[in-house]
């Protein structure tokens, strides 16, 4: 059975129609997303960088609120690994999924974590979110032939960090999804509650109807 990608499990957490219609997409890495991921290589210089170099970073917060958060971070207890992974940008293969873990932090086990260059929420992470992480986890697990119960997420335009357990319930909602996914060969049903449509890629050719703001107001 072949193994779905990080990304298509992401993908299928928000909606499975729109993973039908990303597979048959070819998809480009937009520029901004690559500059946000990178700022979480540069945390050290970034703790104590000047105003005037903050300010022509793509962050999404002001700088007062960039330096607050990324303080905050710094007293996590594996900031110094978090700042400067073992690796970066690895390609790994678990039994049921692949992808790339974007850190590996050196420990028994070893521990991932992964770049999101969204907004997060405020506590926590997104569901879809979440199933890539456990996905991470699991093929990291299935190559180092250990049990992986934790991970960190990074949002760096935001200068956040935070540690998740990879608890019962995210591991469940992975099972779920990695099923959902494998049985996708042709479009599946189009979601009955439409608000996350708006802000998919995908509304034109899925042919969604969304609510636009004159029809709400009874326009």
């Amino acid at each position: 059975m072949s193994k779905v990608t990080f990304s298509d499990l992401e993908a299928a957490t928000y909606c499975p129609r729109k993973l039908y219609y990303r597979r048959k997409d070819d998809i480009a890495v937009p520029d901004i997303v690559t500059e946000r991921r990178e700022l979480a290589y540069q945390y050290d210089r970034l703790v104590d960088a000047p105003t005037s170099e903050l300010a022509d970073l793509p962050l999404e917060v002001s700088l007062a609120q960039f330096r607050e958060n990324l303080e905050r971070a710094t007293l996590l207890e594996d900031w110094e690994i978090l700042a400067d992974p073992s690796e970066r940008d690895r390609p790994v293969e678990g039994k049921d999924c692949r992808g790339i873990v974007h850190k590996v932090l050196d420990g028994d086990p070893p521990v991932p974590s992964m770049i999101f260059t969204g907004t997060p929420p405020e506590t926590g992470i997104w569901e879809p979110q979440s199933v890539r992480v456990v996905a991470a986890a699991k093929a990291l697990s299935w190559e180092y032939e250990r049990m992986i119960e934790r991970a960190f997420v990074e949002y760096p335009a935001h200068g956040i960090v935070r540690e998740i357990a990879l608890s019962t319930r995210r591991k469940a909602a992975y099972r779920r999804v990695l099923r959902t996914a494998r049985a996708i060969d042709g479009p599946p049903p189009r979601l009955t509650n439409t608000s996350k449509c708006d802000a998919c890629e995908y509304r034109a050719e899925c042919g969604v109807k969304t609510r636009t703001l004159r029809s709400l107001l009874g326009g």
